[in-house]
C-alpha cells in the first residue's frame, strides 16, 4: 500500500458511502425517494468511473473517464442542493456532503485540465 497521505479514490469511495448513509435518512416521501435514489446512483458512479479512469491506457482515455466522474459529481451536487432546499435529511450532514462534493469537483477538474495540457 502507498504511503500517500491523500488518495482521491478513497475520498470518492467515502463520499459515495457517506451519501448512501445520508440517503437512508431521506427515504420515506415521494420526493425523498426520488432524489435519494438519484444521489445514490450519481455519488456511487463518480467513484466507479474514477476507478475506470485509473485503468486507462492513454491520457485522452483517462481524461474522458475522469470527465464522466466529474459529470456525476456535478449531478450529485445538484441532488444535494435539491434535498437541502426540500429540508430532507440531516442538514449538517448535507452541508458536509455538499462541501466535500465541491472539493472533489475542483480536484478532478484540475486533474483533467493539467492532464489535457500535458497531452498538447
Amino acid at each position: 500500500m502507498s504511503n500517500k497521505k491523500y488518495d482521491l479514490e478513497d475520498r470518492l469511495v467515502l463520499f459515495a458511502a457517506n451519501s448512501a448513509r445520508f440517503c437512508n435518512d431521506v427515504f420515506g416521501t415521494p420526493a425523498g425517494d426520488y432524489y435519494a435514489h438519484q444521489l445514490l446512483r450519481s455519488a456511487g458512479s463518480s467513484a466507479l468511473n474514477f476507478g475506470e479512469a485509473q485503468g486507462s491506457s492513454t491520457i485522452k482515455d483517462y481524461c474522458h473517464k475522469a470527465s464522466i466522474s466529474l459529470k456525476e459529481l456535478k449531478e450529485s451536487r445538484v441532488n444535494l442542493k435539491i434535498l437541502f432546499a426540500l429540508s430532507l435529511g440531516n442538514q449538517e450532514k448535507s452541508a458536509v456532503l455538499r462541501n466535500e462534493c465541491e472539493q472533489l469537483i475542483a480536484i478532478i477538474s484540475t486533474i483533467i485540465k493539467n492532464k489535457s495540457k500535458s497531452q498538447n
